[in-house]
């Protein structure tokens, strides 16, 4: 991973409506174990941000390659992307404990 798809990464997830929306999607992931995503019409009833509020940001985290979205029928479904999740922590975890 560059530093550049790091900050990326890392802006993406820094506005708090986009972070809570990525934790959200992550809380979804972790208990769907059938289908590793979410609808966003299920999630966007627990935060208090209009459609297409929602849309923008989840363009954002799509953008940085941290979820997934695709179109099902008439329904959005978003997954964490993994992979990069993971990448990041690495990323971080040596970068913090090499010094």
């Amino acid at each position: 991973m560059t530093t550049a798809e790091l900050a990326k990464a890392l802006k993406a997830l820094s506005h708090p409506n986009r972070l809570e929306l990525f934790f959200e999607i992550a809380k979804k992931h972790e208990t769907s174990f059938e289908d590793c995503a979410c609808l966003v019409s299920d999630i966007m009833g627990s935060l208090n941000i209009g459609a297409p509020t929602v849309s923008h940001h989840l363009k954002e985290l799509a953008n940085a390659n941290l979820i997934m979205t695709e179109r099902r029928g008439k329904n959005v479904v978003a997954s964490i992307n993994t992979e990069m999740v993971n990448d990041i922590v690495e990323a971080l975890s040596l970068d913090c404990c090499a010094r």
